[in-house]
């Protein structure tokens, strides 16, 4: 056989090349040989990682991976390629090199800052969108409540601002005529068609967020963002929160909005939004039919003035007298217990019953169910409920009366009697025993104040000249007097007056003894004519408030009326206190201003007309019932002997500067002389 020849390597030109490839071959041994020195392959046997499962799992899974097309231009798998890198690493490490870590991550370049008008513009943008999505179709877009509320979460005061104003219009669209019960864990396993469930899903996102929307609007009303533009972001949120309340007072988390309202009105300070807030609550009394947000609301606010020791401002008191029972109701009441009106006493005819058929029957009782079920439907609140809720809110009512007129709480006591005077007709008779008390003791302790404040007066002048400015209140002992008779009498007038003084033998003879005494003192205060805003008991204009504002003649002119023309009993009163009092009343004529004056000598126009003949004797100086002397300021009526003395004061009214007054006088003489 022959051999084939053997191959040989064409070599380059110039013969130095392979002496210089010999030469790098044993440059590369020599390093070899030098690094292998400082191996030490038992400790990199050591700290070779261990073969578990986690590498089995990643060799099958890298097995399953396709084939990657290297630089070179091959088709090599994961694990090769793996392993390749890895030995190119241990290879630099054996080197003293260092392997090429990944480069480290370098901070991201911030976003360029974008210009507030431009923010606003486009949460103005995004807010509509979102607000347009709600309109349409609510149902769809369960998450649009929760972006609002992301987008109100903005460092930029005012795109919080809008952020809460488009959520309170959207609450207002979307929220339902009905409430939502929460989500029970039985109702979540049952067994729903796709809509009830869409529909479920959608109540809850809305019922959540608006629970944090009314949280959000607490804390802004609270202040606790300081704002000192125009319209404050506080002043904002609680316009919010009384519009919710009064457009959607039905649905849920209703005691969150009427504790945000009711923290701003514990404020003695009174600005627009105190305003706002007190007209809110009025708006939701008068709206209320079924009683029971009313109801929350008096509960609300009488733990409120309690917690703060009766320290408000006397229009919140003045909210009991916007209630709708005080018209719908039809019991009686005090602090404690409510009686209501027993109904029975009137039977109705028994109806003959109406022959029907097995079938009309039974479509009756169809048709009574779906009325049940219709009724239920509609949250329509039955009678029966609606009078216990207003039973328990004037329980409430009448306890809060009670309790200022205990504490005698000197801002609150014209309003307070006031609504005694206005709940008359709705308070038990058993009641009448302790308000009567009440009512005497206010007048007791009322001159008793009064004459340590003239002592003080003239002991530390120079001290109370200094500290008038401080000084909100100013008190007047003889207006709190008459408003404690004015309530009396019209207490007494709201029932049957003359069954309920024969049962219960009240007196009323302290107010009337009280007030005579007092006639002579009044008709020379000069602040007769003057209403609480003058007499800067509260300034009633700034507050568009009706509440308390007669003069003190118009209080003294309804004590007279109620003493000697009682409507339940106008002729049962005794001569001797008709004439007394005239005899008072003529004298003060004199000195009171012409307006008091005229009402003075109209009120004796009207007791003449009616007890003329026991009183003629007064003009007639030759009818002289009564022996001895006149005592104008004899401790009791009876006392003071009216009857030994004459009206000599006409005489002197007929010379009176104002034209009016002696008309008046001229009047009352001629319906004298008509009497025979």
């Amino acid at each position: 056989m022959s051999s084939h020849p053997s191959k040989r390597r064409k070599l380059t030109e110039g013969g130095q090349s392979s002496d210089g490839a010999a030469t790098s071959d044993v440059k590369i041994q020599k390093q070899f040989f030098k690094s292998a020195q400082s191996w030490n392959l038992e400790e990199d046997y050591e700290n070779r990682p261990r073969k578990g499962k986690k590498k089995k799992e990643k060799k099958a899974a890298d097995a399953t991976k396709l084939p990657i097309r290297v630089a070179e231009g091959t088709w090599v798998t994961q694990e090769e390629e793996d392993a390749e890198i890895a030995s190119d690493a241990e290879w630099l490490e054996s080197e003293g090199e260092e392997a090429p870590e990944e480069e480290e991550a370098q901070p991201e370049p911030e976003a360029p800052k974008i210009p507030e008008r431009e923010q606003i513009r486009r949460a103005q943008e995004e807010m509509a969108k979102i607000a347009t999505q709600l309109n349409e179709d609510p149902e769809e877009h369960p998450g649009a409540f929760k972006a609002l509320a992301k987008i109100g979460e903005s460092d930029l005061l005012a795109i919080k601002k809008l952020a809460i104003v488009v959520q309170m219009t959207v609450y207002k669209d979307v929220i339902p005529g009905y409430r939502i019960r929460p989500a029970s864990e039985d109702v979540a396993k049952e067994k729903l068609s796709k809509d009830v469930k869409r529909l479920r899903v959608y109540e809850q996102a809305m019922v959540t967020g608006y629970y944090q929307y009314i949280k959000t609007l607490a804390a802004l009303a609270g202040g606790s963002i300081r704002d000192k533009s125009k319209q404050p972001i506080s002043s904002i949120a609680l316009t919010c929160a009384c519009t919710l309340l009064n457009a959607v007072p039905h649905f849920n988390f209703r005691g969150e909005l009427l504790k945000i309202l009711i923290k701003k009105l514990s404020y003695r300070n009174i600005d627009k939004d105190f305003i706002k807030c007190r007209t809110a609550l009025e708006t939701l009394f008068h709206e209320d039919e079924d009683g029971q947000p009313a109801m929350e609301a008096i509960s609300v606010l009488t733990k409120m003035m309690k917690a703060r020791n009766y320290q408000v401002d006397e229009s919140i008191l003045n909210l009991f007298l916007h209630l709708r029972l005080l018209s719908e109701f039809s019991g009686k009441a005090s602090r404690d217990t409510v009686e209501k009106q027993d109904d029975g006493s009137v039977k109705k005819p028994k109806q003959k019953k109406e022959f029907r058929t097995k079938r009309e029957r039974k479509l009756l009782k169809e048709q009574k169910e779906a009325e049940k079920v219709m009724a239920h439907a509609d949250a329509a609140v039955s009678y029966e409920e609606r009078e216990r809720m207003q039973s328990e809110t004037l329980k409430m009512v009448f306890a809060s009366y009670f309790r200022i007129l205990k504490m005698r709480i000197p801002n609150l006591m014209g309003a307070c009697l006031e609504g005694l005077a206005r709940y008359s007709h709705l308070i038990n008779q058993d009641f009448f025993g302790d308000l009567l008390e009440a009512l005497k003791d206010l007048i007791r302790y009322s001159e008793k104040d009064a004459n340590k404040e003239d002592e003080s007066d003239d002991e530390n002048k120079e001290e109370e000249e200094d500290e008038d400015d401080e000084h909100e209140f100013v008190r007047d002992t003889s207006r709190e007097a008459l408003l404690c008779t004015v309530t009396a009498f019209a207490l007494l007038e709201g029932q049957d007056a003359h069954n309920a003084r024969s049962d219960l033998h009240l007196d009323l003879s302290f107010f009337i003894t009280h007030l005579f005494q007092s006639l002579l003192s009044l008709s020379v205060n000069p602040d007769l004519e003057l209403g609480a805003q003058s007499l800067q008991l509260q300034n009633s204009v700034r507050r568009n408030n009706r509440i308390n504002l007669q003069t003190t003649t118009v209080l003294l002119v309804k004590c007279l009326s109620g003493i000697l023309l009682p409507p339940w009993n106008i002729r049962s009163v005794a001569p001797l206190r008709l004439a007394a009092f005239t005899k008072q009343l003529m004298s003060g004529s004199l000195q009171v201003p012409e307006k008091s004056a005229q009402a003075l000598l109209g009120l004796l126009a009207d007791v003449l007309h009616t007890h003329g003949r026991k009183i003629s004797s007064l003009w007639n100086t030759e009818e002289r019932k009564g022996d001895g002397t006149y005592k104008p300021l004899a401790a009791t009526v009876e006392g003071s002997n009216p009857f030994a003395s004459t009206v000599w004061e006409g005489e002197l009214l007929r010379r009176h500067y104002c034209p009016k007054v002696r008309e008046s006088v001229k009047e009352l003489e001629k319906s004298i002389k008509s009497i025979k």
